[in-house]
């Protein structure tokens, strides 16, 4: 694909991780917006995923390919979920469609008491260890700059999206609708969320591709990020449509 070449007519959101921005997909932003137009929304809006999802929902454009990494990509299925005409075509990398079990909802809450008790440095820390990332020198550098974003995004938040990840539903029956184009991404060395649970995410998914990024843990877009705007140019190639599809209906309970 030459530079500059227009690669669709619907804007790319990226929706990043938890306690994260734009600058965790600053690579990417760089490279896909010389192509087509780029935005990132941070995930405010609630203490739950619902709330979050419905208030993007109210300021992102009519129709665009959504990009989720980690807490982004269960937003992402949220999003999906509640308004899937839509969306153009959606990747998920280094998430999950799994609600969260009561065990690891209980790990929250000390974390979520530290952070309103002045030590939301240190709950940042213990919510995103060095090992879930690749090992190599670059390990220390994006760990700060994790870090530097969520102490800009402040305490407040860091409460409010524990409150969601906590209360989240499965979304396995939103994967097993999903009809657009659709790339799921993984680090080969993340340990919170391992490669067998994108496999198990891309078989729900009808026509799903997969990819390993070799080198990267749970936050490829900055540790391998070449190889991440690589998959997702070749990503956002895929035509549209498949012969026979059908547009898809919101699947919010009544």
């Amino acid at each position: 694909m030459g530079q500059g070449e227009n690669l669709g007519a619907e804007p790319v959101v990226f929706l990043p991780g938890m306690m994260c921005d734009a600058r965790i997909f600053t690579p990417q932003i760089l490279a896909l917006s010389k192509q087509t137009p780029v935005m990132a929304a941070a995930l405010f809006g609630g203490e739950t995923v619902e709330q979050i999802a419905s208030h993007l929902l109210e300021m992102l454009p009519a129709r665009f390919a959504l990009v989720g990494l980690s807490m982004g990509g269960i937003v992402a299925l949220e999003i999906l979920r509640r308004a899937p005409a839509r969306v153009s075509r959606l990747c998920l990398m280094a998430t999950t469609p799994l609600a969260e079990t009561p065990d690891q909802a209980a790990m929250r809450e000390p974390l979520i008491i530290s952070a309103r008790t002045g030590g939301l440095e240190t709950a940042l820390q213990q919510s995103l260890p060095p090992e879930v990332l690749a090992p190599g020198a670059q390990r220390l550098e994006i760990l700060g700059l994790v870090r530097d974003m969520g102490l800009d995004l402040g305490a407040e938040l860091f409460v409010a999206q524990s409150r969601a990840l906590q209360r989240r539903i499965d979304q396995q029956a939103t994967a097993r609708r999903c009809r657009v184009p659709t790339l799921i991404l993984c680090g080969e060395h993340d340990r919170l969320t391992p490669v067998k649970r994108h496999e198990f995410l891309a078989e729900l998914i009808p026509h799903a591709g997969l990819k390993i990024i070799s080198g990267a843990g749970h936050l490829p877009s900055l540790e391998q990020p070449e190889e991440v705007t690589q998959a997702l140019l070749g990503w956002l190639s895929v035509p549209h449509e498949r012969p026979g599809e059908r547009p898809v209906e919101p699947l919010i309970e009544s």
